[in-house]
């Protein structure tokens, strides 16, 4: 057995494994570039939906009408950086007074960054870019959205609920589109105790552009945009 141990081992390339520890170096060059060029945009929000959702569709100008409202109270805008909605959340940005930034992702179906961002950064690892659309946030803002946008809500629900980040607004936009995971949420996760009722109290339902504004602005009337370095490192 040790021996067929031994020469399963040895069946391992060796470029394999470089190839795979110079990835680490990638990473860690996503990390320093997003840092390095994120630091300076806060308070930022970071925005997310659907990619399908082209110019014409309701939700596209729903999400314009958010980010230019948002950027124009000082809020960064924060977004996947590629068409569909995130196009909106950028051009609703750059039409306002702060910036239009896009976390641009390299897929096999090559996404192309949208025309409408300040500040572009590019990343091969989503975990790395996940990293980046919480690190500086103010608030989250979803919008109806499908796998991503899904994946991106309950990273931060996750964050949030365990400690590893601090508390901040999420908010979600049409009941008509969320209300029956919401429904799911009440019904099987909180009866069945795979989560406290008081985890829903982590995100809000909104219905219109000023509620997504007012929902933001009172959640900091007594608490600051930018927390210290000391608050940062504390458990929300």
């Amino acid at each position: 057995m040790n021996d067929n141990r031994q020469s399963s081992q040895h069946m391992i390339d060796d470029s394999d494994l470089t190839g795979e520890s110079w990835k680490i170096f990638q990473i860690m060059a996503e990390f320093v570039e997003g840092y390095e060029k994120l630091a300076g945009i806060r308070p930022s929000v970071s925005m997310f939906g659907s990619a399908r959702f082209g110019e014409n569709h309701p939700y596209y100008q729903l999400a314009e009408d958010i980010a230019r409202r948002l950027a124009d109270e000082g809020f960064s805008v924060v977004s996947g950086g590629g068409p569909g909605l995130m196009e909106a959340f950028n051009k609703g940005a750059f039409a306002g007074k702060a910036s239009s930034v896009g976390l641009n992702i390299s897929l096999p179906r090559e996404q192309l960054a949208n025309g409408y961002q300040d500040i572009s950064l590019y990343f091969r690892h989503f975990f790395s870019r996940k990293v980046m659309f919480v690190k500086y946030a103010a608030a989250y803002v979803v919008l109806p959205g499908g796998f991503g946008t899904l994946d991106e809500l309950v990273e931060i629900l996750t964050l949030i609920q365990t400690g590893k980040s601090r508390r901040i607004p999420i908010v979600l936009l049409k009941s008509d589109y969320w209300g029956g995971l919401l429904d799911w949420f009440r019904q099987t996760l909180v009866k069945q105790g795979a989560v406290d009722e008081v985890d829903l109290e982590l995100f809000q339902l909104v219905e219109d552009p000023q509620q997504v504004i007012d929902a933001i602005l009172e959640y900091y009337e007594d608490r600051e945009l930018i927390p210290s370095v000391k608050k940062q490192e504390q458990k929300p």
